[in-house]
């Protein structure tokens, strides 16, 4: 920020302060946290989606709408399901509330290599146009994970009743607009 010195019409001096460039600042923090909350909630209700599996209907019907899940067994897509779904809260909670925020690059991490797992899943079964999705998420989730660890980590502190309140928000917010509309679709359409 640079220090701008103006007169009003008093003639006294005036000090404000403008932002460099004129206008919106990116800082890496604004970036990580903006990627933390999007492929949060993206990684949460899609592992829900997974997670939903576990029910025998479900599963039968699943690989109607998605290929891959024919050669996957249950249990494995459930598990990634649940992965997936720690892996988005896991983003967004303990850098949040900075309760173990050391959390967040780990649950990045294991997003990471899940999404590395899948891409050489999908390219031994020869599906290639679902490598690039798979190494996009892998990528930001890589990105997250140098940016949290080691650039702009995020410092543990007591919870406050202000960050709790936030983090249920949060928390509610997955629920209402990931896992309901998740549930919703995969019990109520027909694939």
């Amino acid at each position: 920020m640079s220090l701008h010195v103006s007169d009003d019409l008093t003639g006294a001096k005036d000090m404000e302060r403008q932002p460099r460039g004129g206008g919106t600042r990116f800082t890496l923090n604004g970036v990580l946290w903006s990627l933390q909350a999007l492929f949060g909630f993206f990684f949460a209700g899609s592992g829900f989606g997974k997670v939903l599996l576990y029910d025998e209907v479900l599963y039968a019907a699943a690989p109607r709408a998605v290929a891959w899940y024919a050669a996957v067994p249950q249990p494995l897509i459930v598990f990634i399901g649940v992965c997936e779904v720690l892996g988005g809260v896991g983003l967004i909670l303990p850098a949040m509330a900075k309760v173990k925020p050391m959390l967040t690059p780990l649950a990045a991490a294991g997003l990471t290599l899940t999404m590395i797992l899948a891409a050489g899943f999908h390219i031994v079964r020869g599906e290639y146009e679902l490598v690039p999705a798979n190494l996009l998420l892998g990528g930001v989730s890589a990105f997250v994970t140098a940016g949290r660890w080691k650039l702009r980590p995020v410092a543990p502190a007591n919870l406050t009743t202000s960050r709790a309140l936030w983090s249920i928000a949060v928390l509610v917010a997955v629920v209402l607009l990931t896992f309901v509309p998740t549930w919703y679709t995969m019990t109520n359409v027909q694939f």
